[in-house]
């Protein structure tokens, strides 16, 4: 064979070949850490400002006296006390690495290349990126203009190539929370094989009466999961414990998924010992509630429209001032959490805290007038 007549070379290889459905999947942003400085308060990853509850930290290291053994994978002392918390089903619990895990497992349970994933949008920022990476396509359905899910807009969005619909109630960032007769006259309109996931992680501190306790739609409904976690109202987000309630062939399917041995017995027993302090966590979420309305109420008074939040954080929609009143709350010493061309989110933390935050708030739209 003449060398004119040899097949071209192949190209050198550059490294080993990764799925193409990962170009392009935006990088999780966490909340800024507090700032070096006396003083400075961290109010941009909506985690709880107390400490652990009463006996969690002791049950916790005690369990670390066992680092060498592998946890219970089965979970079973977890899940006899979720079960008998909740009064549900031991069979129809799942647990994860905090509920944003269980949501990815969700996704790699139904949904692949080809399938849909609805969801409102802005909207919790996992969202894209794990329906991303099981190569499943987002359908985003915009918030309304108070900031709310547009449920009608969003069951209009189902075609036959959904799989499973995210509705996170409180909203996060938004803070706002989905009522009773909107939410069930959006479930009647699902199909029976679509999932319907009800993100309740902030569900402690909803005050709404009209507001559903998810548990009670999953009750009579196979195909609405429930998704709640420890690390918000119970104060364990370092540890990473959420859990899903749903019918059996969900549950069972999030066992399937779920990384084996994922979540440690410290978190497993710091879970179980935060369930029984229940009075203790009580007045800790009420304390929080408080301190939400009264920030909010500030806000308002200072001209700022602030949507009802039925979380633990208030949503200001800043637009192209979102950086710059980050950055001075930063300056100022608290660090929020901002979206970038849309707004900040701030979370209720300390009291001390929450004053710096209003008090550039109240400076900020001085200076920029009406924001």
């Amino acid at each position: 064979m003449t060398a004119s007549s040899q097949e071209p070379a192949a190209p050198p290889v550059s490294g080993p070949r990764l799925r193409a459905a990962l170009d392009g999947i935006p990088a999780y942003s966490p909340g800024r850490p507090a700032g070096q400085e006396p003083g400075s308060f961290k109010l941009s990853s909506n985690e709880n400002p107390y400490p652990p509850l009463p006996g969690v930290l002791e049950t916790a290291v005690a369990a670390m006296s066992s680092l060498n053994r592998y946890p219970d994978m089965s979970a079973a002392a977890l899940f006899e006390a979720l079960a008998e918390h909740f009064a549900v089903p031991a069979g129809h619990l799942a647990l994860g690495t905090g509920s944003v895990g269980i949501a990815q497992q969700l996704i790699q349970a139904t949904a692949g290349p080809g399938d849909e994933v609805i969801y409102a949008w802005r909207s919790f920022e996992a969202y894209p990126i794990i329906t991303q990476i099981s190569g499943a396509t987002s359908v985003r359905v915009p918030l309304t203009a108070t900031e709310e899910h547009d449920l009608p807009a969003m069951a209009d969005a189902i075609t036959d190539r959904t799989r499973l619909i995210f509705v996170c109630t409180p909203n996060n960032p938004t803070g706002r929370a989905i009522r009773r007769a909107g939410l069930t006259a959006f479930l009647d309109r699902v199909p029976a094989d679509v999932l319907v996931v009800l993100d309740e992680a902030y569900r402690e501190f909803v005050r709404d009466e009209q507001v559903p306790d998810g548990l009670e739609l999953y009750r009579e409904r196979p195909n609405v999961c429930v998704l709640r976690t420890f690390s918000k109202a119970y104060g364990l987000a370092g540890m990473r414990v959420g859990f899903a309630v749903a019918h059996e062939p969900v549950a069972a399917a999030l066992r399937k998924t779920a990384v084996p041995f994922g979540v440690s017995q410290a978190a497993q027993n710091a879970a179980i010992a935060s369930l029984r302090a229940e009075d203790a966590l009580l007045a800790r979420v009420d304390a929080l509630v408080a301190e939400r309305g009264r920030v909010a109420a500030r806000l308002a008074e200072q001209g700022w429209t602030v949507p009802e939040s039925q979380a633990n954080f208030v949503w200001l929609r800043l637009g192209e001032d979102t950086s710059a009143f980050a950055a001075a709350c930063e300056a100022a010493g608290v660090t929020v959490r901002p979206f970038a061309g849309e707004g900040v989110r701030v979370t209720v933390g300390e009291t001390e805290a929450n004053d710096i935050v209003l008090r550039v708030a109240g400076e900020f739209r001085a200076a920029r007038g009406n924001v």
